[in-house]
């Protein structure tokens, strides 16, 4: 029987359940002109949530359910910019919604059952609550996906979405089916100490190779990185902001809990399985790298550019994973997290100069934007630099501590290979830079920031916040080692 302790430590988890429930409930019986109560609430929902998260936080690992869920300063982390970024993102889709008749109630529930599994998934003790906490995203966000219904493209991204996310899921549990087998447990600690015993060596590398497969769909890693692109464009906007940033929060802390938790070395000296997935991940990290950027190049749609730039930002994050110890985890968090606050301001500006009729996905609807709307073409070239790592803003410190955390591996090949990338990343980056400052605009595109003031205020603070951060990185960093210290 669950303890009240148990309760209490899930108390953010279950609070959410309840409160989407009741958004549920409260969005059936609401008239069409009162549905925008559904939205403040659901801010509110994300925010409460939030100071669960921290004012509940144990000074001291703690778990639950005989161990299935972990309650540390990893999950606080990552929980925590989960949910912030999660109400940034209600914020940047209010008036995009409402201007399309894409139901609001479905999208705030779905989109906080998401948050409900990227915080299962970050805080799972057991290959149990992994697998729960992903299907309850992916499922949502398979869902979300579709969501306007009205949408040709929206419905095949889904599909596509659908079944290569179901053949990843299967190919992750396949993995974790030999885990089990070699170990005859499901708790990651367990299998972690078993590692050393068993006799089933050959079965558990290829549970650990299953693994890795699905570690590398959920990031968009190359060569699983094939529904990125699709489903970038395909989804609507306000959806894809979420895919392309909360999301990959939850792949990282997907990913540390498998293998670090899991399969990483044990403590004393033996040799556990991290030479092996260090290697595979690096191999991941260069295909990424590569893929990722030189596609990027020839991209003309801008959701499709920032997807390519997503699967080669997922190789920058391996590459501090390839680092298997505390400096390599709280670089790949820190690198995380500054992507995800620099990808929900990249989508958060196509939402804000999209209109009824008009989505602002072309890089060519930004020629000239500087000359109609010059503070958000200044806070767009914030968002570009960041992305490209361009001292000082947030993104060059991601990328800069990532790549010391591989150099410190002794994988200093991998490191020249990121930075190397890196300079080839900026071309594309800059072009969008150089439309919006030096080309003429289109005739007939009056593009300009309409969204609601509430819209424009928080991206303005979004994109103003990866500039604050670049000076002020180092409290982030500083809770991000203490989340792995020890």
């Amino acid at each position: 029987m669950p303890s009240i302790n148990d309760i209490l430590i899930l108390l953010p988890e279950a609070y959410l359940v309840v409160a989407a429930c009741v958004l549920l409930l409260l969005d059936a019986y609401l008239k069409p002109a009162q549905k925008g109560i559904v939205h403040w609430l659901s801010i509110v929902v994300l925010l409460v949530g939030a100071y669960l998260v921290v004012d509940g936080q144990p000074a001291t690992p703690v778990t639950a359910f005989s161990g299935m869920f972990v309650r540390d300063g990893v999950s606080e982390v990552l929980k925590l910019f989960s949910l912030l970024i999660m109400a940034v993102i209600f914020v940047y889709a209010r008036p995009y919604l409402k201007e399309r008749a894409i139901p609001f109630g479905e999208f705030y529930t779905l989109s906080i059952f998401a948050t409900v599994g990227i915080m299962f998934l970050v805080a799972a003790g057991s290959l149990v609550t992994v697998y729960l906490g992903l299907e309850l995203l992916t499922l949502s966000s398979y869902a979300l996906v579709a969501l306007n219904r009205d949408s040709q493209l929206s419905s095949e991204a889904a599909i596509k979405y659908f079944v290569l996310g179901a053949l990843a899921s299967g190919m992750l549990l396949y993995g974790m089916s030999m885990v089990y087998g070699a170990t005859h447990s499901l708790d990651l600690h367990t299998i972690h100490a078993a590692i050393v015993g068993t006799e089933w060596k050959t079965l558990l590398l290829f549970g650990l190779v299953f693994m890795i497969v699905g570690i590398g769909f959920k990031l968009g890693a190359a060569p699983f990185h094939m529904w990125i692109p699709d489903v970038y464009q395909g989804s609507p906007t306000a959806v894809t902001v979420f895919i392309g940033s909360a999301q990959k929060l939850a792949a990282f802390g997907m990913a540390y809990r498998l293998l670090s938790t899991g399969m990483g070395d044990i403590a004393g000296g033996a040799s556990g399985l991290a030479p092996q997935w260090q290697m595979m991940l690096a191999v991941l990290a260069v295909l990424s790298l590569a893929i990722g950027n030189l596609v990027a190049i020839v991209q003309s749609n801008l959701k499709r550019l920032l997807a390519y730039s997503t699967i080669s930002h997922m190789g920058y994050l391996l590459v501090g994973l390839v680092n298997a110890g505390p400096e390599g985890y709280s670089a790949s968090m820190f690198y995380a997290v500054s992507y995800a606050l620099t990808s929900a301001a990249a989508f958060g500006m196509i939402l804000v100069l999209s209109r009824s009729g008009f989505e602002c996905e072309e890089i060519d609807d930004l020629r000239g934007l500087n000359q109609r709307s010059p503070w958000f073409a200044f806070l767009m070239l914030l968002v570009m630099f960041s992305l490209a790592g361009v001292p000082p803003l947030f993104g060059f410190f991601g990328k800069l501590l990532v790549l010391k955390a591989a150099i410190d591996a002794g994988m200093l090949w991998l490191a020249i290979v990121g930075a190397v990338f890196a300079i080839i990343g900026l071309y594309y980056y800059l072009r969008v830079v150089k439309v919006m400052y030096f080309d003429t605009p289109v005739e007939g595109k009056d593009v300009q920031a309409r969204a609601d003031a509430p819209a424009r205020w928080v991206l303005s603070i979004n994109a103003l916040a990866l500039l604050v951060l670049g000076f002020t990185w180092a409290p982030l960093l500083a809770w991000c080692q203490r989340a792995f210290a020890g």
